[in-house]
């Protein structure tokens, strides 16, 4: 079976959820010995593909300023369907969306729909609408859609009807690397407690609800430092918020480097606070689950269904609930064990491998 996955998110993402996503998926399919996998991204600038393995005839932009991307972008587009016309896949599987289609004759085209946040929390997100338009024109077109989680797949049946027949869920797993030890050269101390914040904080990721939750602590909040992994930097709101709330400004560290700096942070984690109000599916959980990290989470959208039992759950839009899930983890290492423990069991549900062979069953069906 000949599979291409397009060049959209490699040219949206530096680094990113998604085109790990699609580089996973690809090196597993690869791997399976079911089939001839191409990722087809003549120009790109993303990190995870500039590693892969999988052919395609690519050249990695170190960076790529915003004046040059219309010509990259067009450029890349023309030397794609060239590349796709010569290998001529059974299936074309979009890495995001476009009104724009890539598909060569006869290929069945599969799409991934990540998330429905741009239609859910569309205040959130400047021109929210266009992203949202050019992703019903991508469903609306495509034979199947693959959703990462139950979750999804409800959301595309609820606000826009799709039908349950075009559409398949094959959950995401964590990279292998989060199940090592840290090694010595990446290995991260911080001389006092401290809890993890993994990713972008803006808007419904509602960082601004865990601070307020956090600071309201008053037996743990003096003790125990916030650190802040990728992101960007604490912005001067964010520092403003912890101020007026009684955290002192060098209690709030952030934290930027690759996986292994990453793992080596979940290490040394009293938790995960992940109090984000919707999520697709949710990876830092799953990774922290797998390194042995307790987990302490939004009870909202997707993340029940990825963490399971092995969570202390909290609703995000209460404070007093956040901040007493917060309480009962890092005041009990009992508890802190019994999540570890728990969360080992969960993760083991989840891998690159069985999301493989169960995406490669649903292009099986479209052949």
């Amino acid at each position: 079976m000949k599979i291409a996955f397009d060049q959209q998110v490699f040219l949206l993402q530096q680094y990113g959820g998604i085109s790990r996503y699609v580089c996973s998926l690809a090196e597993h399919l690869s791997a399976s010995g079911r089939a001839d996998t191409r990722i087809v991204a003549p120009l790109h600038f993303n990190h995870a593909l500039k590693d892969s393995p999988i052919p395609g005839r690519r050249l990695w932009l170190p960076q790529l300023p915003s004046k040059a991307f219309r010509l990259v972008d067009a450029t890349s587009k023309f030397l794609a369907r060239v590349e796709l016309n010569q290998f001529q896949p059974q299936i074309m599987h979009e890495t995001y969306f476009t009104e724009h289609s890539f598909r060569p004759a006869r290929a069945a085209r599969v799409l991934t729909v990540y998330d429905m946040i741009h239609e859910k929390y569309a205040d959130s997100f400047r021109n929210a609408h266009w992203t949202s338009d050019a992703k019903r024109t991508a469903v609306n077109r495509a034979d199947h859609i693959v959703c990462i989680s139950e979750n999804t797949r409800r959301d595309l049946i609820e606000l826009w009807g799709i039908p349950e027949t075009k559409l398949s869920v094959t959950h995401l797993a964590a990279d292998r690397i989060f199940e090592q030890a840290p090694i010595e050269d990446t290995d991260f101390s911080h001389a006092r407690p401290y809890v993890l914040i993994v990713g972008s904080r803006g808007n419904y990721k509602n960082f601004e609800g865990f601070l307020r939750a956090f600071s309201s602590l008053s037996g743990i909040r003096d003790d125990v430092d916030v650190i802040c992994f990728g992101g960007g930097a604490i912005t001067p709101r964010e520092q403003e918020i912890a101020s007026k709330n009684g955290l002192r400004l060098e209690q709030l560290v952030h934290v930027s480097g690759d996986d292994q700096k990453l793992l080596s942070l979940y290490h040394g984690a009293l938790a995960l606070v992940y109090p984000s109000i919707y999520e697709g599916f949710g990876i830092p959980p799953l990774e922290a689950m797998a390194a042995g990290c307790p987990v302490i989470t939004s009870n909202s959208s997707s993340l029940p269904e990825v963490v399971g039992d092995a969570g202390e759950y909290f609703a995000p839009d209460d404070d007093a609930d956040m901040a007493a899930a917060m309480l009962r983890v890092l005041a009990s290492a009992e508890r802190r064990q019994e999540l570890i423990s728990l969360g080992r069991l969960r993760h083991a549900l989840f891998s690159w491998h069985k999301c493989a062979k169960q995406t490669l069953d649903i292009y099986e069906r479209l052949i």
